[in-house]
């Protein structure tokens, strides 16, 4: 199969980063969709539905072989965490998940235009907070990195202390499962 112009369909620079870590030649076309849940969505229905969304949405816009659409979501004690509205939601937030195992899971999907064939996966990694003082959660919010993380932290930036431990996929809690996508890729003859 000749090279595949491949289209990330997502603005996180994060995402782009592991992406281009894998030797991946990529563009980057931001996905502009509703991100709010459907009523009674289940979490793991939610990003896969959303990531299913980003890469079609681009697909109509944009000219390529193949669309990465992905969204990441924390779930703590049943609630949903996207990114925070603002620095009390943030605080909130990071209060929840001190001291306590959350999950962060991120849906993907390759979408293959020419085949119109998707492929949805969602991928879970445990990570275990540390308790958290109310000076370290104010001291990580003024930074503004929390402003536009699910679950308001980055484990790859200055939450790093925070994390005692992770189970799972450490690409995953960064915004992307690369082991994961990169197999995606290769089954449908992109790398």
């Amino acid at each position: 199969m000749p090279e595949s112009r491949i289209i990330l369909a997502s603005a996180s620079p994060r995402r782009a980063e592991l992406l281009d870590s894998a030797g991946i030649r990529f563009q980057v076309v931001p996905g502009h969709i509703d991100e709010s849940p459907l009523p009674a969505e289940q979490p793991i229905d939610h990003v896969l539905r959303l990531a299913a969304q980003k890469a079609r949405e681009v697909a109509v816009r944009e000219d390529g072989d193949l669309f990465i659409g992905a969204d990441t979501i924390v779930l703590c004690n049943g609630e949903i965490m996207g990114k925070p509205s603002d620095t009390a939601d943030a605080e909130r937030m990071l209060r929840k998940l001190s001291g306590v195992a959350h999950s962060v899971i991120t849906g993907y999907a390759v979408y293959g235009k020419r085949s119109d064939t998707l492929r949805c996966r969602s991928i879970e990694t445990k990570v275990f907070f540390k308790n958290l003082t109310d000076a370290e959660i104010r001291n990580y919010v003024a930074t503004g990195c929390p402003m536009d993380k699910a679950g308001a932290y980055a484990i790859q930036g200055g939450a790093a202390h925070m994390v005692e431990r992770i189970e799972g996929s450490y690409t995953n809690v960064v915004g992307l499962p690369l082991c994961e996508v990169m197999e995606t890729l290769r089954e449908m003859g992109a790398i």
